[in-house]
């Protein structure tokens, strides 16, 4: 059914339904078409008069009906509410601000899951917000793209997080702690700060307050998972699949725990879904083709490795991934090569430091690869959070510098106060 799209809400044209993030806000039919009236007028005054002939077919009622409709439909759009701007003695305007538009190009952008796509969101919402400093959106969008730069290992994270914790700081201070903005701070604390029972509490707070939050079931299994707890992170990766069962990130989340779990055979299982369902998401083909890897199938692991390299070359741990599944091939001239590519690369690019500590252990080089590990402490690496658990890591378990190292990491990291 045809909508009017405006902010985060949707009204559809026959002013039956009105939706928050794609949730169903409550609101009577009486205050629904006064919405849709001051919709279709979006920028003008829309006097007494007019919205009784429209909103109430030319029943008679009084300026005073009028008002107190007027008001609902301006508590329902809670922080939005500020948009419905009263014209005293005339009547009631909907002025939706520029940064509209830019807002929703911003999350367009976002949705690629690419290292331009978040950087040309970035752009968006910083436009957006020069345009309307008091659209709280502008900062959610920016705080979560500078958290997708640095979870997905495209920028430096420990810098990127920075910028995220500076961005989402601000969009409370605007806004109040949304959801979405409860889950966000939540998925730093798991990743980058390694504070697992707080994230614990706020990903479990994030879903009583909106339990259509798809994103909220995957952060949760994954901090589960990465706990070990298994049972629960597939209990509540389940919970996420009802919520919105074609969401992207659900079956890489559901191959990741599979991995973790060292049950390859049904990691593979979900990498064959996840890649089925959504071939364009390179993070999904990188975690099938390490799960097709431990599973001995190194060829096809080798071919979904650089496809996804070939969707994201920007992505520069995929092509550590690359060599080391070259260098478990035996392949090591061709892992050599690819070495001094991204040795070079660093020069300029950030190259996650965990994964090339796992490609000089596979050639057989142990000191350099704990001198990445290492590196990989100092820079935050996104990995971290699952050095615990990710049989990439097997090899290191006997040495002692890896335990000390495990002590550093799940050592809540000080990262506010860096």
């Amino acid at each position: 059914m045809a909508e009017i799209i405006f902010g985060p809400f949707s009204l559809d044209f026959g002013a039956t339904r009105l939706l928050r993030d794609g949730q169903p806000v409550r609101l009577r039919p009486q205050a629904l078409a006064a919405l849709r009236v001051l919709l279709r007028h979006s920028g003008d005054t829309v006097r007494y008069e007019q919205m009784i002939a429209e909103a109430w077919d030319g029943t008679v009622v009084s300026r005073h009906t009028v008002d107190v409709t007027v008001s609902e439909v301006r508590r329902s759009l809670s922080e939005f509410g500020t948009w419905i701007v009263n014209r005293p003695k005339l009547g009631y305007s909907l002025e939706v601000p520029k940064s509209d538009e830019l807002v929703r190009k911003g999350w367009h952008f976002y949705a690629r899951r690419t290292r331009e796509g978040f950087e040309h969101a970035i752009d968006c919402f910083e436009r957006a917000a020069d345009q309307c400093p008091s659209d709280c959106r502008t900062l959610e969008g920016l705080s979560a793209s500078y958290l997708a730069l640095a979870i997905f290992g495209m920028r430096p994270p420990r810098g990127m997080y920075g910028l995220f914790l500076e961005a989402h700081d601000r969009a409370i201070a605007l806004g109040g702690l949304t959801p979405e903005l409860r889950c966000s701070q939540a998925q730093g604390l798991h990743m980058f700060e390694r504070r697992f029972a707080e994230a614990e509490t706020e990903f479990q707070q994030t879903i009583r307050d909106n339990p259509g939050l798809a994103s909220a079931y995957v952060r949760l299994s994954m901090l589960y998972a990465s706990l070990g707890h298994w049972d629960e992170a597939l209990e509540v990766l389940g919970r996420g699949y009802l919520v919105d069962p074609l969401l992207p990130t659900l079956p890489v989340m559901e191959i990741n725990i599979r991995y973790w779990r060292r049950e390859y055979a049904a990691a593979i299982d979900a990498g064959a879904k996840a890649v089925e369902l959504h071939p364009y998401l390179q993070v999904g083909r990188a975690m099938y083709a390490q799960a097709l890897e431990c599973g001995g199938r190194l060829e096809e692991a080798l071919t979904h490795c650089r496809t996804a390299i070939a969707m994201s070359p920007e992505l520069t741990w995929l092509r550590a991934q690359e060599a080391t599944c070259l260098a478990h091939q035996g392949r090591h001239s061709e892992a050599l090569a690819v070495l001094a590519q991204l040795d070079a690369l660093r020069q300029s690019e950030y190259v996650d430091a965990c994964y090339m500590a796992v490609l000089f252990e596979a050639l057989g080089e142990r000191e350099r690869a704990f001198d990445e590990l290492a590196r990989a402490l100092e820079e935050n690496s996104a990995w971290l959070y699952s050095l615990e658990v990710d049989p990439k890591m097997d090899p290191f378990r006997g040495d002692p510098r890896f335990k000390k190292l495990l002590a550093e990491v799940y050592k809540p990291a000080a990262v506010r106060s860096s």
